[in-house]
């Protein structure tokens, strides 16, 4: 079975950032790391099966049939040293917890506020009220107050690409099928805390607060949740699998949006469309695939 087609953007804490009730969980699966990059996606189906195969269907993936959190789904953590992320010092393992209830409780709550009454009935099994009331009360008990992981399906948002240096991209080439086929990006929260910034002050000067501003605002806010000690990871995660090797060596996505944001700067019109043009050829192709499916 394929991994899904999901992309990932990660922050990685500090283990001592946790407070004393999670770290003692989280310090375990440090010790005894059962999930990596190569695993992660699995899991995540895994539990995502196992929340609607149970009796009776759980409304959250990572949780036991009485609606509290499993054991097992809170030690679920993916865990990165300090020494692979560029700029950043320190021997302190970084941990970023999975958080699949969470986000499943994030991803009904923007269910609900976008979707229209027939689909929400024809969906939902308990009141639109309950699932709400449920989603926002798993949400507050983030210790951080955020999730760790944010995905989307079929593609990369473009502005993610300003929070990574381009030069710093690392590429495993493997068969399609094999997991350890990977595209990502490390960079300290620091140093995308100020990336970030600086491409959201120069998209609200040139195109307003809307589409890509409104982007980079939310995943600056993001940010601000997380340890000033942490790391960021932009990941194609299950993506690799629709590209192919020669595709994936000749990407330029980060380049292309790092570039269209100093071009912004110099109000370089045609650099910008250019890139655009590039970026837009690239996606395409997969944008296609999602429409298909």
């Amino acid at each position: 079975m394929p991994r899904p087609f999901v992309a990932y953007l990660r922050v990685y804490e500090p283990l001592s950032s946790f407070d004393s009730d999670v770290a003692d969980r989280v310090r375990e699966s440090v010790q005894k790391p059962q999930i990596d990059y190569s695993t992660v996606a699995d899991r995540e189906r895994d539990l995502w099966f196992r929340s609607q195969l149970s009796r009776p269907p759980a409304l959250l993936p990572g949780e036991l049939t009485n609606g509290s959190p499993s054991p097992r789904a809170l030690r679920d953590v993916l865990v990165l040293s300090p020494s692979s992320v560029p700029g950043l010092a320190g021997s302190e393992p970084l941990v970023c917890p999975l958080d699949v209830r969470a986000r499943a409780a994030a991803a009904l709550v923007g269910f609900l506020a976008t979707s229209q009454e027939v689909l929400r009935e024809a969906a939902l099994t308990v009141p639109a009220d309950t699932v709400r009331e449920k989603a926002t009360r798993v949400l507050a008990e983030l210790p951080s107050g955020a999730v760790h992981v944010v995905s989307t399906t079929w593609t990369v948002p473009l502005p993610w690409f300003t929070l990574v240096d381009p030069e710093r991209r690392h590429l495993v080439l493997a068969t399609r099928d094999d997991p350890r086929r990977r595209v990502c990006w490390r960079v300290a929260i620091s140093d995308a805390r100020e990336r970030v910034g600086k491409a959201h002050e120069l998209a609200e000067r040139v195109m307003g607060d809307q589409g890509p501003t409104k982007v980079l605002q939310d995943t600056g806010r993001w940010l601000e949740h997380f340890h000033e000690s942490s790391a960021v990871e932009l990941d194609y995660g299950g993506l690799v699998q629709l590209m192919t090797d020669e595709q994936l060596q000749e990407d330029t996505s980060a380049a292309d949006v790092n570039a269209i944001v100093d071009a912004l700067e110099r109000e370089d019109v045609e650099e910008i469309a250019g890139r655009f043009e590039r970026l837009r050829d690239f996606w395409g192709d997969l944008a296609v695939r999602e429409r298909f499916n």
